[in-house]
């Protein structure tokens, strides 16, 4: 048994069995995968997938057992690479953090000044992408801290601590019809022409969930991934928008008008999300207990370093 096979085991589940995404994501051969596969099967002497002629269609029981301490052996070898390094260079180095748009563009601003200030001798990079590509970020550790409203705090591979809850505003051009209309309702809404995000993404989930239970079909003319885009339609006559009400700024004022809706979409919660099991620079903890006074460095490096989750009365 060797690393390049527990390697195989953990992508193979991650790329939904593909063997071909997995021989390109550890940078191999196809066939060389296969191998790694059948060799270390003849040494188990079990049989790690559930296969239909060559493909891979899921794992067996003992194969997810081997899944599980895979994972447990490859955190743990990660943690050793990184203890030297964590131990002299505590308050230097490189801080990445995955996140959408509309958190990097309006609420990370003031954590990352604060931060600066405790911290002027790390260096942040900022990684914008979907909450797909930030839980795949933070799986193959090309991230450090991921921050998105939907997906991390499902994946049983991270853990997710809340840092705060929020809203959707109806966003307007100034003499639009619906400033009139109290009190606003789903119904009112489905009436016009909608431009908000795609899905996936900054609640989107919230605002179809909630049509759904209305037996409504709004008409979504355009989906786009950040706020700043959907505004610029408004703007243009598209349609009115639906956006997470803390991308608000003073350069609507005058142009468009936000209504609120709190009483028509359940709030979303924003998640900071890091690698279970995985050992991280002091910085990475106070930057997350900066983000969430209600959690203490020795909660969240608890959480993260235990196996299983912990239970911590969480505030937000």
């Amino acid at each position: 048994m060797n690393f390049q096979q527990l390697k195989i085991i953990r992508e193979a589940a991650r790329q939904d069995y593909n063997l071909t995404e997995v021989a390109n994501m550890l940078y191999t051969s196809q066939s060389g995968v296969s191998r790694h596969i059948r060799e270390l099967e003849e040494e188990l002497g079990i049989e790690i997938f559930i296969r239909r002629g060559k493909r891979l269609l899921g794992m067996t029981e003992p194969g997810k057992a081997l899944l599980v301490i895979a994972e447990r052996i490859l955190n743990e070898a990660s943690n050793v690479r990184r203890l030297a390094d964590l131990f002299t260079n505590d308050a230097t180095g490189v801080l990445t953090i995955a996140t959408t748009h509309t958190q990097a563009r309006y609420s990370l601003p003031p954590v990352i000044k604060a931060f600066r200030e405790l911290f002027s001798d790390v260096r942040l990079e900022l990684i914008q992408g979907t909450p797909q590509e930030i839980e795949t970020l933070l799986q193959n550790g090309g991230a450090d801290i991921g921050i998105a409203s939907e997906r991390l705090s499902n994946d049983p591979s991270l853990v997710a601590f809340p840092w705060f809850r929020w809203h959707h505003n109806l966003l307007v051009p100034e003499d639009h019809p619906l400033t009139q209309t109290n009190p606003l309702t789903l119904e009112a809404i489905a009436r016009w022409p909608l431009v908000t995000y795609r899905q996936g993404i900054t609640g989107r989930s919230r605002i179809d969930e909630a049509f759904n239970r209305k037996g409504l079909i709004p008409d979504v003319v355009l989906s786009a991934q950040d706020s700043d885009v959907i505004k610029t339609y408004v703007e243009l006559g598209l349609g009115i928008g639906l956006v997470a009400e803390q991308s608000n700024d003073s350069l609507e004022s005058g142009r468009l008008r936000r209504l609120d809706t709190h009483h028509l979409f359940d709030a979303s919660t924003v998640w900071l999300g890091l690698k279970r099991g995985q050992l991280q620079r002091n910085y990475v903890w106070r930057f997350i207990e900066l983000c969430n006074a209600g959690l203490s460095v020795d909660d969240i490096r608890r959480q993260v370093m235990e196996p299983e989750e912990a239970a911590i009365d969480y505030q937000i």
